[in-house]
C-alpha cells in the first residue's frame, strides 16, 4: 500500500523526530506505511570543513542565520512537483485546525526546522507556500513545532486514528473546545461523573455535552465564541452571557 502523505523536515537536529517515529499513533501510521516521514540533515549541503551553515546577519541584530543557499541545495534534494513547502517560524500564522485538515490533502510536505535566527528570508519568501507558528512563544527551533504539526495533521489523514470519528469528536471542531472527559471510578475525591452521562439517552447527554462545551469555550477561549457567535441559538447566547457576567 502507497502512503498517503509523505513527511520531509530539513533540520539541524534529525535525531530529535526519533521520538515520534517510534512511539505513538505516529509510529504506528508509520509501520503500516499511512504516512511516511524522513529527514534532511542541513549540514550535509555545507560547502566548508567546519560544516557550517549559517553566518552573521547583515545589518546587526542577535543570533545567525541559516544561509540561503545551503538552504536551498537542501531543499532541491527532497524537492517534488507535489510538494508543499511549510515554514515553521513564529512570524507565521498561528495553526489552527483548519489548517491541518488542509494540508492532510496534501501529498508531500516539507517542513523548514529554522535554527538561531531562522532562515534567510530571500529563502523562504522563495519557496514557502507557508508559514506557520504554533502560538505566541518562542521556541530553540522549529523541529518541536514541525512534530505538533505532523501529529496534527496526521490525525486527518484515513487510517491514522484506529477510530474514524475520533477527530470529528476533537477540539475545534465545531468551533468549540471539546467536552470534560470522565472514566471510572464514579466517584473520586468526593466528586462524582455527571448522572445524565449514565442515563443512555444519546439526545440528553449529547445537549450536555454542547453545553460544558459552551462552558468551558467561553471561560477559556472566548476568541472562539466570537467566531462562532452567529451561528448560536438565542439560549446558548444566554448561557455564554451568563458566564462572562458572573466572571
Amino acid at each position: 500500500m502507497n502512503s498517503h502523505l509523505r513527511f520531509t523536515a530539513l533540520t539541524l537536529f534529525p535525531e530529535m523526530f526519533n521520538t515520534i517515529k517510534s512511539e505513538g499513533v505516529i509510529a504506528r501510521a508509520l509501520k503500516n506505511n499511512i504516512i511516511q516521514l524522513d529527514t534532511v540533515f542541513l549540514r550535509e549541503f555545507a560547502d566548508n570543513p567546519r560544516k557550517n551553515v549559517d553566518n552573521h546577519p547583515i545589518g546587526g541584530g542577535d543570533g545567525m542565520v541559516l544561509r540561503p543557499d545551503i538552504a536551498e541545495k537542501a531543499l532541491q534534494s527532497v524537492l517534488q512537483e507535489n510538494s508543499f513547502v511549510v515554514n515553521l517560524s513564529p512570524a507565521g500564522k498561528v495553526f489552527q485546525s483548519t489548517h491541518a485538515k488542509e494540508l492532510a490533502q496534501k501529498k508531500h510536505i516539507i517542513l523548514l526546522c529554522g535554527r538561531y535566527a531562522g532562515f534567510d528570508h530571500r529563502f523562504t519568501q522563495k519557496y514557502a507556500h507557508m508559514h506557520i507558528s504554533i502560538g505566541d512563544f518562542v521556541l530553540s527551533g522549529g523541529e518541536l513545532p514541525a512534530m505538533c504539526l505532523i501529529d496534527s495533521v496526521s490525525r486527518f489523514v484515513p487510517g491514522v486514528l484506529g477510530n474514524t470519528e475520533s477527530s470529528a469528536q476533537d477540539s475545534f471542531e465545531d468551533g468549540l473546545l471539546e467536552a470534560p472527559p470522565y472514566t471510572h471510578p464514579e466517584i473520586f475525591n468526593n466528586m462524582k461523573v455527571p448522572e445524565i452521562l449514565f442515563s443512555g439517552d444519546h439526545k440528553k447527554i449529547a445537549s450536555h455535552k454542547r453545553k460544558e462545551q459552551l462552558k468551558i469555550t467561553a471561560k477559556n477561549r472566548p476568541d472562539l465564541i466570537y467566531l462562532i457567535w452567529d451561528q448560536l441559538s438565542r439560549q446558548e447566547k444566554t448561557l455564554i452571557e451568563k458566564i462572562w457576567k458572573n466572571g
